[in-house]
């Protein structure tokens, strides 16, 4: 049987990730904050790593400056180990000039450098999703059924399927027919193939592992832009694709709401996902901080990143980012608060008229304040009713959930809200 170090990962850095705005204003989607101190980019990441798959190639090109920084300086082998992590950037060629149209399109064009690392299988990952998977295990099944395509499968509900690729499989496994994102009655019923009422389909998760011999008969010569919904259909009939069962936690982080319900359920007494785990830990950037200090406050199911400074503060529910500060009488419900990238030198603010963090006496509630941001004393910031889509100079409001931008001050006595 082949081994795991013969596998290149691919790891796709995003598009410009419209359904995460205004987080992504200023950074590509994998390089999103989540859990306090990481980054979204550090899952797939430390997951193949933690699988031992050591070469590993991010393909990038919306606002990445910050995504290649944080890979640079947090994913270094030493000289004595084989494995390596490569950014392979959008760039014009004498073949093409154009951005990466979509996931199988950002392959494409990077088909010389995946053939470069002589890997005879090649894993297709996203850079937007939490989960850990150990990928030996869908790589022995890909193995084991001699596969020339494994998808990574997972149960999913009827009033998510629109969501997903949905999937049918025969008795050896083999996925016989596919859908992308199907909202048609007829075409769902034709997809239910799985007993549970609860979850009667089976979706794809966005993994793929490929035969590079296949990935590149695929793709060559063809205007495939997307995996799920050109390439895997078109594949079913030619090759042999089966599904790889993953009953694990998993979680697309695809959209404001999506990503901060997840974020929330990661400062639950018992959260949905471990980032715990001593054996098969999430990497990110080493930071010196020193720890949190608490100065009387009130704490209750809060996720506390280093180097912050909290004061006579009552926060519930709520994740807190690396060097936040967070002073006396704030109130803070239901709230991410990413931190900052550096703290304020003692003889006042960095940069405009207020220091970084919440100013004392300010009510916050159903609010994801991006890093850097300044908000004044005394400010009341309330969520809109669900469904609310609004943009001011200020701050958003994605499905009711206010978000404050990167960088963003708010003036003391300032209310948003309905």
């Amino acid at each position: 049987m082949p081994h795991i170090d013969q596998i290149l990962g691919v790891i796709l850095g995003g598009g410009v990730g419209k359904r995460l705005f205004p987080l992504t204003k200023q950074r590509s989607k994998p390089a999103v904050p989540i859990a306090g101190k990481y980054r979204l980019i550090d899952i797939p990441l430390s997951n193949c790593i933690n699988s031992g798959i050591h070469r590993i190639a991010v393909l990038t090109q919306f606002n990445s400056v910050s995504l290649h920084r944080h890979i640079t300086r947090t994913y270094r082998f030493d000289a004595f180990h084989p494995g390596w992590v490569q950014i392979l950037a959008a760039e014009q060629t004498h073949v093409s000039t154009e951005w990466y149209q979509g996931t199988a399109d950002a392959v494409r064009k990077q088909l010389r450098e995946i053939a470069h690392a002589r890997a005879p299988y090649v894993f297709i990952l996203a850079g937007d999703h939490l989960y850990r998977m150990d990928y030996a295990e869908m790589a022995r099944c890909h193995w084991e059924k001699d596969a020339d395509i494994t998808v990574a499968v997972q149960p999913v509900p009827a009033a998510e399927a629109f969501r997903f690729g949905i999937l049918k499989r025969d008795a050896e496994g083999r996925i016989t027919d596919f859908v992308e994102k199907p909202k048609d009655p007829q075409v769902l019923e034709h997809f239910a193939s799985r007993d549970d009422p609860q979850k009667p389909y089976l979706g794809s998760m966005g993994i793929y592992l490929f035969n590079t011999d296949v990935l590149m008969e695929l793709l060559k010569g063809t205007d495939y832009t997307d995996f799920g919904s050109e390439v895997i259909p078109k594949a079913i009939r030619t090759h042999k694709v089966v599904g790889f069962d993953f009953e694990g936690y998993w979680r697309d982080i695809g959209t404001i709401r999506s990503f901060y319900e997840t974020n929330l359920s990661l400062a639950k007494p018992n959260p949905p996902f471990n980032f715990y785990d001593p054996q098969r830990p999430i990497y990110t950037h080493a930071r010196f901080l020193p720890g949190a200090v608490i100065n009387g406050a009130e704490l209750h199911n809060v996720l506390l990143a280093d180097g912050s400074r909290i004061g006579k503060a009552t926060i519930e529910e709520a994740v807190i980012g690396l060097r936040s500060i967070i002073a006396d009488e704030v109130s803070l419900r239901n709230c991410i608060m990413m931190g900052a990238d550096y703290y304020d030198p003692p003889e006042g603010p960095m940069e405009g008229p207020l220091p970084l963090g919440i100013g004392a006496g300010s009510s916050i509630e159903g609010a994801i304040i991006d890093k850097n941001a300044r908000i004044g004393e005394n400010v009341v910031i309330k969520p809109f009713p669900s469904g609310t889509e609004l943009d001011t100079k200020t701050y958003s409001v994605r499905d009711g959930i206010v978000v404050i931008p990167k960088g963003r001050v708010i003036p003391e006595g300032t209310y948003i809200g309905p």
